[in-house]
């Protein structure tokens, strides 16, 4: 090997090494999903609903997405406390499943998106500016007549 290929060779491969590298940092970690609800999970329309939904989707736990789940066992002052776990593990979406846990979870955050199926009164709580205008990182449903 003449030492003109020898020095390109090993200037190419200086220059790819620290793409490499880069390449082995990134995550492979699953998308991690995070519950809060009311109730247990064998009671929990709601979280069923949700997680059928995602099966419909193509999105089976432990396979292509991660869930962790807290639940308050119908003791709402627990939310707080329950939605500090989640919010620690820094997961890509919080599934607040009624409008306290909501509540509980915007207060510790406002970048991860929270999702809320049952949302009640969400203007008044501050977790969102208005209706045509929702702002934050609130999303849900709200049945509430309008007055």
């Amino acid at each position: 090997m003449k030492r003109r290929d020898f020095l390109a060779l090993l200037g190419g491969a200086a220059a790819a090494w620290p793409l490499a590298a880069r390449a082995q940092q990134v995550s492979t970690r699953r998308p991690l999903v995070a519950v809060l609800s009311a109730i247990t999970r064998e009671r929990n329309s709601p979280l069923n609903a949700f997680l059928q939904g995602m099966r419909e989707f193509g999105y089976v736990e432990g396979q292509n997405i991660d869930i962790e789940y807290r639940f308050a066992e119908g003791r709402l002052e627990r939310f707080p406390a329950l939605a500090e776990e989640l919010v620690r593990l820094s997961p890509n979406v919080i599934v607040a499943l009624v409008t306290p846990a909501a509540v509980a979870t915007r207060a510790l955050t406002h970048t991860i998106p929270i999702v809320c199926p049952l949302l009640a009164d969400p203007i008044h709580l501050g977790l969102i500016a208005s209706d045509s205008r929702p702002g934050g990182n609130v999303t849900g449903f709200c049945s509430a007549p309008k007055v």
